[in-house]
């Protein structure tokens, strides 16, 4: 009778259980049983791992085989024990010593001819380990740059299950032939994301680490979107932009990831962690420092927007985008069960997914941008009769958004057409991404230094409480907000966010605290409504 044990991790959304592969033979009719709460992927082991131990020059062992998954009561999915299970029945059969596997956590799915290919869950998995007090990780060889961004824990990474042996059992390492780089590998293979070469498991839900070489001087016009996406960018504000098409909604989008700072390095790991369950991590980028943006089409379902899906529940769009842009283009197309499904994420920061085996939690904290015509044909105007729609159309068409989904957008800003004058004029281009990304990490700076000591970070986090009674604004400066509260144009939630905002303003140009004119612009940026306010704050600093 043999016995061996060693580790593999359990992934229950971005988080991770480490979970102990025990292997027991006995005499009797050779038989392999799998227990521990697989599912059909991982009960599939058993016969991967037959396989590959026996094309790896290894003897399978012909007893009555056991291999139990502990804790019993974690459901466990994936491929990812394959790694564990074949070291543990080798160390029961003595092909291994079991005292070298029992503080080793290995994760790597095994082909039918020995090698280990990657799994989704690499990083978040290793963290996981970390965290419970192993210093000593197995992973296949492609997946070595990411699992070594975990401090303290030593990577090994391998190509196939016959190197394993042979380290484990301190015997010459054999030599095996790397990856085809020209060959895809089929765990990215899917739809393409923009920016990088990477996959997406997700219908019509695209994120990426976005390119920073869009400049946000490419944008004719538009001098109050401007100003409303530089609030944006330097208080983490929500942003609604409604227009025609072709007046630079998109573009101001695109150039909004440029703005943001670079992730420090605890932001930088959940967001890598993120992708990696979603199997979207980039081989040749194994962490993502930049703030990432997501443009899902839409006819994106509810679970390819928010997670969810049959079976694992997979990250949606909004988790794909935590730390960075959630652009939604053409909003009013968007089902409105998938829209009201972000009225959570907005506010708590995370999603949750009830499925009946368990809760899966994932990060959500995403800057989310909305983008939408006037109306069905898009040229809908108050000074302007082209628009052919009817009346129930345009109403129909603008109801489509929700009053308590809007109330969360901090600013709404609408897009006007670029005139001729505008699109022909020679040397009158508007501030590039430099010019302004440098204001925001100064606004970011005194937010940061403000709230130093709390757990918020940006304007946008701070709850409404707090600002009313530890960070005022200049008195007399909420009159006109305190006013529009009194009239019903602003909900409670609503002046609270204006005073954010207007706290944005004061960190753009350098005030100590909000005066009249900041509120006033946070009021125009919030409600549309014109108050006489310059709107360029980069003549105010």
């Amino acid at each position: 009778m043999g016995f061996a044990r060693t580790c593999a991790v359990a992934l229950v959304g971005v988080e991770g259980v480490v979970v102990e592969v025990q292997a027991d033979l006995e005499p009797g009719v050779a038989a392999f049983t799998l227990v521990g709460l697989p599912d059909k992927s991982l009960t599939e082991s058993r016969d991967r791992v037959r396989a590959a131990v026996v094309n790896s020059g290894a003897e399978w062992p012909q007893k009555k085989l056991t291999v139990g998954l502990s804790p019993a009561s974690v459901p466990k999915a994936g491929s990812g024990f394959d790694l564990a299970v074949a070291c543990a029945v080798l160390g029961a059969a003595e092909r291994l010593d079991p005292r070298v596997l029992a503080d080793i956590v290995m994760i790597g799915e095994l082909g039918l001819d020995g090698r280990v290919r990657p799994v989704r869950g690499t990083l978040p998995a290793v963290l996981a380990a970390a965290d419970a007090g192993y210093q000593q990780v197995v992973v296949p060889e492609c997946a070595a740059a990411e699992a070594s961004l975990v401090p303290g824990v030593s990577v090994l990474g391998i190509r196939s299950l016959r190197q394993l042996i042979a380290v484990l059992a301190d015997e010459p390492v054999p030599e095996e032939e790397p990856p085809d780089p020209a060959r895809p590998d089929p765990l990215l293979a899917g739809l393409r994301v923009p920016g990088t070469g990477a996959a997406t498991g997700l219908p019509g839900a695209g994120a990426a680490a976005w390119d920073r070489g869009h400049d946000l001087a490419d944008v004719v016009g538009q001098l109050s979107a401007r100003t409303a996406v530089e609030v944006a960018a330097a208080g983490g504000h929500h942003l609604f932009l409604e227009g025609p098409p072709g007046a630079g909604k998109t573009m101001l989008a695109e150039r909004l990831p440029s703005l943001l700072p670079p992730l420090d390095r605890q932001e930088s790991l959940e967001v890598t962690a993120v992708h990696s369950v979603a199997g979207l991590l980039p081989a040749d980028k194994p962490l993502i420092d930049t703030a990432p943006y997501c443009a899902p089409h839409h006819s994106a379902t509810l679970q390819a927007l928010v997670g969810g899906g049959p079976g694992i529940a997979r990250p949606g769009a909004v988790s794909l985008s935590h730390r960075g842009i959630l652009f939604l283009d053409e909003t009013p197309e968007f089902s409105s069960h998938a829209l009201d499904a972000l009225r959570q994420p907005l506010e708590s920061g995370h999603v949750v997914i009830a499925r009946s085996s368990g809760v899966v939690r994932f990060p959500a904290r995403f800057l989310m941008v909305l983008a939408a015509n006037p109306c069905p044909c898009g040229r809908f105007s108050l000074t302007d009769g082209s628009c052919d729609c009817p009346p129930s159309a345009i109403r129909r068409y603008q109801a489509r958004l929700s009053g308590p989904l809007l109330d969360r957008v901090d600013l709404r800003v609408v897009t006007d057409r670029v005139t001729r004058a505008e699109l022909t004029a020679s040397g009158a281009r508007g501030e590039s991404t430099a010019t302004v990304a440098a204001r925001v990490r100064s606004a970011r700076a005194r937010a940061a230094a403000r709230f130093a000591g709390t757990p918020w970070q940006t304007n946008s986090d701070v709850p409404g409480r707090e600002l009313r009674s530890r960070w005022r604004a200049a008195p007399g400066a909420m009159d006109d907000a305190e006013q529009s509260l009194e009239r019903g144009v602003l909900t409670a939630r609503g002046i609270d966010r204006v005073l954010r905002v207007a706290w944005t303003v004061a960190d753009l140009v350098g005030h100590d605290r909000p005066d009249a004119t900041d509120v006033a612009l946070a009021l125009q940026l919030r409600t549309g409504v014109p108050r006489g306010v310059p709107m360029a704050l980069g003549a105010a600093t």
